[in-house]
């Protein structure tokens, strides 16, 4: 029995490339938990994902899935594994039947019953050839593949990017029912902030290939906070409490790391609370004073 604590563990990786470099980024996540991913395009989570799947030969580093060398052991991981991407890997002239018989060989617990659930319950036709699907459909049969074979651990890389906020939120429902037995992970990489507000555990931000924050979303959440003054007070707080400044034409917005210390240091302030999209707009912002 393969015992861990964390379904990934990512300790010092770099990848050097000409123009930008994944450096020395660490994070691990949880058994049993969903982080979302969060950066802009370019930011370094697609050469991430590509790493820790060992499509990309990291330069330094360590990477352990599932409590296994994810060098070493990378046919014992991809049987645990399940990955979904932002464009669709499966060949058009294919049907969603053809793909139960090709994933049928390809993994030991692939479960024909289960399967054919997810495909009713998306509404998904067994004979129609996925060229003529949607993007939408598309999408559900990828995670109808994915969750069909009792994988451990689904990585999700802008899976959800263009789809509507219907069937987008359809399949967070079921990623939650996914993880309710607690063996289950999940690394979920989104532009949309707003669907990782709902249901992650822990958030990574990363940004030209540098971890900037990574740690649980709610502990993110409450201690972040957008205090609001004239742009002549911004030289009143203290830079150590400071993540970034915005200028604009009413005053200044000043992210703040610590609101709650913040507060009593700077009593009589407004502070609200930032969301996650805030959050990460100001750090990759970070130590700029007057950005805009």
């Amino acid at each position: 029995m393969n015992e861990y604590e964390n379904a990934i563990q990512i300790s010092g990786v770099t990848k050097r490339y000409e123009g930008f470099t994944l450096d020395n980024i660490s994070f691990n996540l949880p058994k049993g938990s969903i982080m979302g991913f969060i950066g802009q395009n370019g930011a370094g989570k697609t050469t991430t994902i590509r790493s820790l799947l060992n499509i990309t030969n990291i330069d330094e580093g360590e990477i352990r899935l599932l409590g296994f060398d994810h060098i070493k052991d990378e046919f014992e991981i991809k049987k645990r594994l399940a990955v979904v991407f932002d464009e669709l890997p499966f060949h058009d002239v294919f049907t969603a039947l053809d793909m139960a018989r090709i994933f049928e060989g390809l993994y030991p617990e692939w479960d024909n019953t289960v399967y054919s659930e997810y495909l009713e319950r998306f509404k998904l036709p067994l004979k129609k050839k996925i060229g003529q699907y949607s993007k939408g459909m598309k999408m559900k049969l990828q995670i109808a593949c994915a969750l069909s074979h009792n994988a451990e651990l689904l990585v999700m890389d802008e899976a959800t990017t263009g789809l509507d906020p219907v069937v987008r939120d359809e399949i967070l429902h079921i990623f939650m029912e996914y993880l309710q037995n607690g063996e289950r992970s999940i690394l979920m990489s989104s532009h949309i902030t707003g669907d990782l507000e709902k249901i992650a555990d822990s958030v990574t931000f990363i940004d030209k290939g540098k971890i900037l924050l990574t740690d649980c979303k709610d502990v993110v959440l409450e201690t972040h906070g957008i205090l609001k003054c004239g742009k002549d007070e911004v030289g009143n707080i203290d830079k150590a409490d400071i993540v970034s400044v915005r200028l604009n034409e009413f005053g200044a917005e000043v992210m703040l790391s610590d609101r709650e210390n913040a507060r009593r240091k700077y009593s009589g302030a407004v502070i609200d609370p930032a969301s996650l999209d805030n959050i990460m707009l100001y750090y990759v912002h970070k130590g700029e004073m007057g950005w805009s």
